[in-house]
């Protein structure tokens, strides 16, 4: 950034008072599964900002001005993939919103600092959806598995794939948020700190249930690690957990590979394929945006291989 005298005087004071930092008051803001995508892109972009090995959370945003965020924008795109890119100006535009709602930047300085435009992007999508048989021989490996690993792990993929749940929810989840009554599951710590309801069907219930009698009945998390000695502990499943115990059932049962987010796809992939409007399926998903959920529809690609099969080319 270069010197200039228009900037905000106020920082110091703030220091004096012991006003929090704005990157703080949006860091705190976000759910448990966005603190390290958030802490990640401030980093990168306060390190772009002053070029040292700058602490996100003590940078002084409110010194921002367009001609910064403008620059940045060019940097990231130069480096990122344009998901990466946008994820990363979102978080900047977040922290930029909190300055101006603590008074570090008046309402003109900030709208112009956080208008910069999102990078368009025409890659393909990412990930992909499972197929049926797929998803049957993943339920099959947890069933040939007879400690209560196998029960947990088939609860799992029932919940990824029947609830479309994102990693960082299913981690989140604890005992009491399953009701057997209604087979509903509420997910408390949703992106953006958003609630929602998902109802699972009987087969995903069944694998949920089956789980529950192995894990007892005591409070806590929902999914727990499972010992060498086949004893259930009833602490928090980290997200690299669950991408590690993916794996080993995806080489068990020989599919190609996939992550948890792909049974999020498929979830939305097979509810949009069955004829459930996209609004619906967007309050299931937990997405603020339906334009969101479309992004996740993989039936565009099967229509097109099969539109291109009513040409006849000439041999």
């Amino acid at each position: 950034m270069q010197p200039d005298e228009t900037r905000n005087p106020v920082p110091a004071q703030h220091r004096r008072t012991g006003r929090p930092n704005p990157a703080v008051v949006y860091r705190d803001a976000l759910s448990r599964g966005s603190y390290w995508g958030a802490h990640h892109s401030l980093t990168t972009i306060a390190r772009l900002l002053t070029g040292e090995d700058t602490d996100p959370w003590t940078f002084p945003p409110w010194e921002l001005r367009y001609r910064d965020t403008a620059a940045v924008r060019v940097q990231l795109k130069a480096r990122y993939a344009p998901a990466t890119v946008n994820r990363m100006l979102s978080a900047l535009r977040g922290v930029l919103k909190h300055a101006w709602r603590l008074g570090y930047l008046d309402a003109e300085t900030y709208s112009r600092a956080a208008d910069v435009e999102n990078v368009s992007a025409n890659a393909l999508p990412s990930g992909r959806s499972l197929e049926r048989d797929e998803l049957a021989t993943l339920f099959t490996a947890c069933a040939e598995d007879l400690t209560p690993a196998g029960r947990r792990d088939a609860a799992i993929l029932a919940v990824l794939y029947g609830g479309g749940l994102r990693r960082g929810e299913l981690c989140g989840l604890d005992r009491a948020d399953y009701d057997p009554a209604d087979r509903a599951l509420i997910v408390r710590r949703g992106k953006g700190r958003r609630q929602r309801i998902v109802y699972l069907n009987p087969g995903a219930a069944r694998h949920l249930e089956a789980w529950l009698e192995q894990r007892g009945p005591e409070p806590g998390p929902l999914f727990g690690p499972v010992n060498r000695a086949g004893q259930v502990r009833l602490t928090r499943l980290r997200g690299e957990t669950i991408g590690y115990l993916l794996k080993r059932r995806e080489q068990e049962a020989d599919v190609e590979a996939f992550t948890s987010h792909d049974m999020r796809r498929t979830f939305i992939s097979k509810l949009l394929e069955a004829g459930v409007d996209v609004f619906t399926v967007q309050k299931l998903a937990g997405h603020a945006d339906p334009m969101t959920t479309a992004r996740y529809d993989r039936r565009g690609e099967a229509r097109q291989v099969a539109a291109s099969q009513l040409l006849a080319v000439p041999v």
